[in-house]
């Protein structure tokens, strides 16, 4: 069986939404997986029985009466609230009961988690997180870092480089991705001494398809499956993205592609250089949402993801 598990109390309407989340999620999961449902195991019983489900091989309770809320400093948090569903997920996950962990809770108790109970994985300098953007011929762009490192060091552009071409194969199924460079202009030697640095490295790597610099106006063209940036640029982008699909619905503009980027449909992002499979959800999440965090938590676990990675930093 493939074990994830889904932090009960995580976001911001929880646990309504996570619990209706997960019910949403039940009848897509495979066969071989079981979800782990982490909380105060009273409501979540009385959710379950109102909605005709029970425990089962495919879905277990495990009850964590202490919650981490969205305004609670990270570490201090972790340290003081041992029974809480983050520190108990995230020991299911380090011990290997879970191969998945997600949560749309406190993203700096996640880091923080990430870190402590899993540790990074041997040789990367810095965890990241991704996510991926429609492309308008098909397929993904995948940018990295999206907002963790946002003071990074041109020898961290590689490290996420190796890490979103890894999570592009894996879970997009590019065989051989083309990494680009977020930077002002397409020729060499545009940006910051950063980016320039940065290029340098890229330009020089082995066993990476690295093409140039990639102009925001050409992130959608198709040209790059892997799109590396430092965590500030990442998250700024990511922001703007939001911004432009949530001025889309206010504007009632209706287009199949455009929906795309509706953050439900995708439910989270990875934290990629961790040993485990992690991923991070929204803290304003729906039902939607949260199922389909739950589904790409799902997705991870299968496709191995720390563990490939791992295999790629030991090369």
């Amino acid at each position: 069986m493939t074990n994830i598990g889904i932090d009960i109390m995580g976001g911001d309407s929880a646990p309504k939404v996570t619990l209706e989340g997960s019910a949403k999620a039940l009848p897509d999961l495979g066969e071989d997986t079981c979800l782990y449902l982490i909380g105060p195991e009273k409501p979540i019983h009385e959710f379950l029985a109102k909605n005709g489900l029970s425990e089962s091989e495919k879905l277990k309770v495990v009850n964590a009466e202490e919650a981490i809320t969205m305004d609670e400093h990270p570490v201090k948090a972790l340290q003081q609230k041992t029974n809480s569903s983050l520190a108990i997920g995230f020991g299911l996950l380090s011990r290997g009961v879970l191969q998945g962990f997600g949560s749309a809770g406190n993203s700096g108790a996640m880091m923080v988690g990430a870190l402590n109970a899993l540790k990074p994985i041997e040789g990367v300098l810095r965890p990241c997180v991704v996510s991926s953007f429609p492309q308008k011929d098909g397929g993904f762009n995948t940018l990295v870092d999206v907002g963790i490192n946002v003071d990074a060091k041109p020898e961290m552009f590689l490290q996420f480089a190796k890490l979103g071409e890894t999570y592009a194969r894996l879970v997009h199924g590019v065989e051989s991705p083309r990494i680009g460079l977020l930077n002002t202009g397409a020729e060499e030697g545009k940006g910051s001494l950063l980016y320039q640095k940065a290029h340098e490295i890229l330009k020089t790597a082995k066993d990476l398809t690295f093409v140039g610099n990639l102009e925001a106006r050409d992130f959608y063209e198709n040209r790059v499956d892997v799109t590396v940036c430092d965590g500030f640029t990442g998250n700024v982008f990511l922001k703007q993205a939001e911004a432009f699909y949530k001025l889309l619905q206010y504007r009632n503009i209706e287009d199949p592609f455009l929906e795309k980027f509706n953050y439900e449909r995708y439910g989270g992002t990875p934290i990629l250089g961790v040993n485990g499979n992690v991923i991070l959800g929204h803290g304003v999440s729906g039902p939607t949402a949260i199922a389909n965090m739950i589904l790409a938590t799902e997705k991870v676990a299968k496709a191995k993801l720390s563990e490939n990675i791992t295999k790629v930093f030991k090369k």
